[in-house]
């Protein structure tokens, strides 16, 4: 796999990166929150910026944006602005979803975007040009929360994302059953397998898919999610549990060879 490096980070080698969100609706809440968030030092910071009350005044976002900025110094910031569609608390239209993240690249504050797939190529082939214009990283994402689609069908949608151009595609799925999550992690590899070169994000969701949070290292999948004080999706695991967690497997994972040289 071919590692991004975003100020003093690479993605895309060794253990899955950690990241945590940020999820207030007031200034307030965000700034507190970026605040134990940095205290941790997790690899990225994701601001989800749909939970802001203000998102949609440009001017507030950009301020918030600095106050966020500067309390995380020199850990990557991801913006991503969900719609309810995929999970998110903000009711917004194509045109203000664009103007968002224009104004967040704008900016240059951030280091990673976070677009929808399904918000469509007349708006979303735009975006990533604008970003990768800007030297910002792009994630291309999609997210079910009813169910685990089949395998051909996730493997269509990650394809669509590298087509697009983006830098890392990223799938977030419902399990039902302990299958769909053996599924998940089958898709994973097979992207993986096929794309040695693409950095991608997979995950399976609540109590079920915790596994595939975890284990990453393994299928291929280059960033997990976790939370501080409050998660913003179904099955992320606290900070420093999953840090121990994934440190574990990668610090277990190559002992097979250590023992055969024993021999």
């Amino acid at each position: 796999m071919v590692p991004i490096t975003i100020r003093d980070l690479e993605i895309g080698t060794g253990m899955p990166k950690v990241c945590l969100p940020i999820v207030g609706h007031t200034q307030y809440e965000i700034v507190s929150q970026t605040m134990t968030i940095a205290s941790l030092k997790p690899d990225i910071v994701e601001w989800r910026v749909d939970w802001y009350d203000d998102v949609l005044q440009s001017e507030n976002l950009i301020e918030m944006l600095k106050q966020v900025r500067k309390l995380l110094d020199r850990i990557p910031l991801l913006l991503t602005f969900r719609r309810v569609e995929e999970g998110g608390v903000q009711e917004c239209t194509i045109e203000e979803y664009t103007r968002v993240y224009e104004t967040a690249i704008q900016s240059g504050l951030v280091d990673l975007v976070d677009y929808e797939l399904e918000v469509g190529d007349d708006a979303l082939i735009p975006l990533i040009k604008h970003a990768k214009d800007a030297g910002i990283t792009v994630v291309v994402s999609n997210h079910d929360f009813e169910k685990t689609p089949a395998k051909e069908e996730l493997i269509r949608r990650m394809e669509k994302m590298i087509d697009i151009d983006a830098d890392i595609p990223k799938i977030a799925v419902m399990p039902n059953s302990n299958r769909d999550v053996l599924e998940l992690l089958d898709v994973t590899d097979t992207i993986h397998q096929k794309y040695p070169d693409v950095p991608i994000i997979t995950m399976s969701m609540e109590g079920r898919g915790i596994v595939s949070r975890v284990c990453g290292e393994i299928f291929g999948s280059c960033v997990t999610f976790g939370c501080a004080r409050k998660a913003s999706a179904p099955g992320q695991i606290e900070a420093d549990d999953l840090e121990r967690a994934i440190k574990i497997i990668h610090e277990n994972l190559y002992h097979k060879d250590e023992f055969e040289n024993m021999q």
